[in-house]
């Protein structure tokens, strides 16, 4: 009875308007955010709480994604050039972008190409001051091949840069729309390495972007100013804060009571009660990713293919769309979602069998199952809004087979460090593209390169799937390049070093008086041209 009264005051709540904007200033845009960033240098960071909370708001980039779309346009490099042989980028970088006065740091002059080869450099050269600092892992630089894919960096005028390959590299210019490739101040830098505190520079954040970093409440909120002398155009809010809220139906009443503007993925549970609210606007799109379950194939007894395809059998997928995602999900059946080219659909779908499963682990030799651990996400993300519940399921549905799981989770910052090192067993994962192009997907996330680097969960090398997916990177024609992307997820399914789960319908849910926002098809919340009617 007290569950349904909760249950019935809360849809009250959702579906009454509520007035004004209770504790929004005037001018000061609130974000009720799903998680803590992992940190504030974009170029450690992969996940979505960190980007929107540090790339994307602070940060630029050579080019970028215009806004709602993958399409590349400039940003602080106003052109640039392409060699015939594909081996040589010549981007020509703006004039007259400043970097942020905060009250730790005060730039005495504008951006220029040194800032650009310097931030490049501290990732791909290790005899560069920056390059161990923090811990020197560069996730996507490392799990994407970069340092075997240039050449060189070069200066080539103050106000050019210029970058050569060793081979072609078709998805390189896309890749430079990437947080990873944000453009860092070398006099900041420079300043706190003779201070003695490299370290702040990663922690106390100085870039170009729209907005500049006033302060950060560990796991409780960030605030920002709105960049006055912003390049592309002075942001219309003034001030903006991050309300850190884990648990997505908190975020869905801190939007109907107007303590924030705008709510990342609400709860599909509350979804038709905001769409009910005249105050609230609900965006939805076709997200670009994949949720999945990673298995350690360095741990026993995951290096066994018939472990692997015993869990792929056990999992009862279909249940789980109804209770995790209220149907907003389609389940997946490769590692890539098929909104993107080079999707195999020839592929079949993996099978829900019990009596299969049982025969697998016969075949690895545990006919009575064995004991393991589940990491269930700490945070609801688009691809998977509810962890703990989908862990639940999934530990009903392998106990019925002899695998007994332990649920396991950690803060989200400490469960990215430690999947990152390899900790794991079975884990919850998910992405969503970056750029765009296959690459970002099949690369990153299950290339050797992303093994050594940390970005494939799984620790899964295998030379054929590499061979296809580094072949289709050499390509410009995307015709021959989508040949060789499905025959990589042949591979995958063929060797299933993780489960695909599902690809989400990504939601946003907004006060009906912010304008100006729209859902990027790559999964970020980028604010610069938002306001408050």
């Amino acid at each position: 009875m007290f569950k349904k009264l909760v249950a019935f005051s809360l849809m009250g709540l959702l579906v009454v308007s509520c007035t004004g904007n209770g504790g929004a200033k005037k001018n000061t845009f609130v974000y009720c955010s799903e998680g803590s960033p992992s940190g504030f240098n974009p170029q450690f960071l992969t996940d979505g709480p960190s980007h929107n909370a540090a790339a994307y708001p602070l940060y630029n980039r050579l080019v970028s994604f215009e806004t709602g779309s993958t399409n590349i346009i400039p940003s602080l490099s106003e052109s640039w050039t392409v060699s015939d042989d594909q081996l040589t980028y010549t981007f020509n970088i703006r004039k007259g972008v400043k970097f942020h006065t905060t009250k730790y740091f005060k730039p005495t002059r504008e951006l220029d190409a040194s800032d650009v080869v310097w931030s490049f450099n501290r990732m791909y050269k290790k005899d560069h001051p920056y390059n161990k600092v923090s811990g020197g892992i560069y996730e996507y630089w490392d799990g994407m091949g970069m340092s075997n894919i240039i050449k060189e960096i070069k200066q080539t005028d103050k106000y050019q840069v210029q970058i050569r390959l060793h081979y072609p590299e078709a998805p390189l210019l896309a890749n430079m729309a990437m947080a990873f490739t944000s453009v860092l101040s070398r006099e900041y830098g420079e300043k706190m390495l003779a201070a003695k505190t490299p370290e702040e520079f990663d922690r106390k954040p100085v870039g170009t972007g729209p907005f500049i970093f006033s302060s950060y409440q560990k796991d409780t909120m960030i605030r920002y100013t709105a960049n006055k002398d912003y390049f592309n155009g002075v942001p219309k809010i003034k001030r903006m804060v991050f309300s850190i809220i884990p648990d997505p139906s908190v975020r869905t009443q801190k939007l109907v009571a107007g303590e924030c503007h705008l709510a990342t993925q609400p709860a599909p549970t509350d979804i038709a009660a905001l769409k009910a609210n005249k105050e609230i606007t609900v965006l939805d799109g076709p997200g670009l990713n994949v949720a999945y379950l990673a298995m350690n194939t360095e741990k026993k007894p995951f290096d066994n293919i018939h472990v692997r395809r015993a869990i792929n059998f056990a999992l009862n997928r279909s249940a789980y769309i109804d209770p995790i995602y209220l149907g907003f999900a389609t389940i997946a059946k490769n590692p890539m979602p098929p909104t993107i080219w080079g999707y195999n659909d020839d592929i079949s779908a993996s099978e829900y069998n019990i009596k299969k499963a049982k025969e697998e682990l016969k075949k690895a030799g545990l006919p009575n199952g064995f004991e393991t651990t589940i990491w269930t996400l700490p945070v609801s993300r688009p691809y998977n809004p509810n962890g703990k519940k989908m862990g639940e399921l999934m530990q009903e549905d392998l106990a019925k087979v002899g695998i007994k799981v332990e649920l396991v989770s950690y803060d989200w910052p400490t469960y990215l460090k430690k999947a990152h090192a390899g900790e794991h067993s079975l884990i919850q994962m998910g992405w969503t593209g970056d750029n765009g192009d296959p690459d970002n997907f099949l690369y990153m996330l299950l290339s050797c390169e992303g093994a050594k680097a940390g970005s494939n969960y799984a620790n899964w090398c295998n030379e054929d799937y590499d061979r296809q997916v580094i072949m289709a990177k050499r390509l410009s024609d995307r015709k021959k390049r989508a040949k060789y992307y499905q025959k990589a997820q042949e591979v995958f399914n063929k060797d299933l070093p993780w489960i695909p789960l599902f690809h989400s319908t990504v939601h946003r849910a907004m006060r009906s008086n912010v304008k100006g926002f729209k859902i990027h098809p790559l999964g970020n919340d980028i604010f610069t041209n938002i306001s408050i009617e």
